[in-house]
């Protein structure tokens, strides 16, 4: 089976790390699988939403292996197959696999069962909603191995949560719980884990109804405002309210809704 799944439904993508024996760690192959396939979500234009989930109940992910990957980055362990090979061909896989250099202009609904530590919880702070199984845990612990979560964290984390929470969890490495994440603002929902997919699903789903040019400029304006001043926000803004005006989704929208019907939109 590959390390992860990718696979296509009414518009949504799914991607599942699917390395449950070794709590769904990243792999060489897992990094390239996933590197690809948000290249490839970025061009479809029949994607509008994704989720990405881990298999199994224990966890979302773990992070990097440090049996397979680490060694392979620092050169303690040589290429042994075609994954390996592809990851030291193209090292910037690694970030665009964690939304860290490449930018996905496409909601992505995290479903988080389980640990959800080092590299895993780097990945989610690249998603937009987050929904979590009440059995799980969320934590940064490298600085316990005397390394540091740079896929991401250092630059994301002290953004999306209080600051002084934030430098807790980066300087002690200590994990935190479904609710406290909840609590702090760093997932939307908890829920019992037979409702995970489920509540992913209808996110996602309602998601992928509305006007798929509008979507995905909501996001690219946020992703671009982010920290500027307003004078310059509102000028992406502006330029971004100005495709979604000119497309035909826009005269779809709104004359549906004088008649009184579902819109059909064509993403155009």
């Amino acid at each position: 089976m590959p390390a992860l799944l990718f696979e296509k439904r009414n518009h949504v993508a799914y991607l599942t790390f699917n390395r449950p024996e070794v709590h769904n760690s990243f792999n060489p192959e897992t990094i390239v699988r996933l590197g690809e396939a948000w290249h490839e979500i970025d061009q479809d234009d029949d994607v509008r939403a994704v989720i990405i989930t881990g298999s199994g109940k224990v966890a979302f992910s773990a992070g990097a292996d440090l049996g397979r990957l680490i060694p392979l980055f620092t050169g303690a362990r040589k290429p042994e197959d075609e994954w390996d090979n592809k990851l030291l061909a193209n090292r910037r896989l690694a970030d665009s696999a964690l939304l860290r250099s490449f930018n996905v202009d496409k909601p992505i609904v995290a479903a988080i069962n389980g640990f959800c530590i080092a590299g895993g919880m780097e990945l989610i702070q690249a998603t937009d909603i987050r929904v979590a199984s009440e059995n799980a845990s969320f934590g940064l612990q490298e600085v316990k191995w005397a390394i540091v979560p740079a896929a991401g964290s250092l630059a994301r984390l002290q953004r999306q949560i209080p600051y002084c929470k934030a430098m807790e969890i980066l300087l002690t490495g200590n994990r935190i719980d479904a609710n406290e994440a909840w609590r702090l603002g760093l997932v939307n929902y908890v829920v019992p884990p037979e409702r995970l997919m489920p509540r992913a699903e209808q996110l996602a789903a309602t998601i992928a109804e509305n006007g798929p040019v509008a979507v995905r400029k909501i996001k690219e304006a946020v992703r671009r405002t982010s920290g500027r001043p307003l004078e310059e926000a509102f000028k992406i803004e502006n330029e971004c309210a100005a495709v979604v005006m000119r497309t035909e989704d826009a005269r779809e929208g709104p004359r549906a809704f004088m008649e009184k019907r579902k819109p059909v939109y064509k993403g155009r």
